[in-house]
């Protein structure tokens, strides 16, 4: 079985505040018949050059629309740079492959509002959801809480997220993943591993003045580093966008591929 994980980085931390911590990785096979794997999963990873200590720190879920409403807490364990951390979360329905050897299985779930919760690690949407790496067991309001170390909204439907637009879903046999090291736009920082993932473009470095896709694209567009649509294509589908006009530097390029977002880093030099 392919290593399916990219575990999510967690910086050093002697302070909460100061920590460079991302999610990198969320796999959700409940609610889809087909899931391959037997468990759903977080994975962290330390995209910093200290080590990290997570004593206190909590997952919290949430639906795609509405409050957080579930967390389990994480034992105490430090991260070194690029050093990962899989987290087995609830069991899949019809899941037929076990996750490698997790660093942390998931037990003990806590609801916010008090009621009983039964479940055994947390039970993610493979549509849309939100999942919050928080510095405490305090509810997560907003993705800028202050106790907030990372926030993924993912799925179109996701109300709350990082950036300009949530990251796209998990599919039955893949999970979503972190391809740039936290620019703070999920829709820009994630992709689906292994499919419409961020080689969607054959040449991310732009020389003859067009942006080549691999296949027919939606809804094209390009954004500059201030976020700014700088362009759009002017047909629903594309498999190429002409960019001569615009300047050298660095863009997200933004579309769907079988109703799938998905979004890639291009330079132009």
């Amino acid at each position: 079985m392919k290593k399916i994980f990219t575990l999510v980085g967690l910086v050093s931390m002697a302070v909460f505040a100061n920590a460079q911590i991302v999610i990198n990785e969320i796999y959700g096979g409940n609610g889809n018949s087909g899931a391959v794997l037997k468990n759903n999963y977080i994975v962290l990873k330390n995209i910093g050059t200290n080590l990290v200590s997570l004593t206190g720190a909590s997952i919290q879920y949430a639906p795609a629309v509405g409050a957080f409403t579930e967390y389990h807490t994480l034992p105490d364990f430090t991260l070194g740079p690029n050093e990962t951390y899989l987290i087995q979360e609830a069991a899949v329905d019809g899941g037929t492959e076990n996750l490698p050897t997790p660093d942390f299985i998931a037990t003990t779930i806590t609801n916010f509002d008090g009621t009983p919760n039964k479940s055994s690690g947390l039970r993610i949407s493979n549509v849309s959801g939100k999942v919050a790496l928080a510095g405490s067991i305090v509810q997560v309001a907003t993705p800028t809480s202050s106790n907030v170390l990372d926030f993924v909204g993912y799925g179109a439907n996701a109300d709350q997220f990082k950036g300009d637009g949530p990251a796209p879903s998990p599919t039955t046999t893949t999970a979503i993943k972190r391809t740039l090291n936290e620019s703070n736009d999920n829709m820009s920082d994630f992709s689906l591993e292994g499919t419409a993932k961020s080689g969607f473009v054959q040449n991310p470095f732009i020389k003859d003045g067009k942006v080549l896709f691999g296949t027919e694209v939606k809804d094209v567009k390009v954004y500059d580093t201030f976020r700014q649509v700088v362009k759009k294509s002017p047909t629903k589908l594309a498999s190429a966008l002409d960019i001569t006009e615009l300047p050298r530097g660095t863009y997200i390029v933004t579309g769907t591929i079988n109703n799938v977002p998905i979004s890639q880093k291009i330079i132009k030099d």
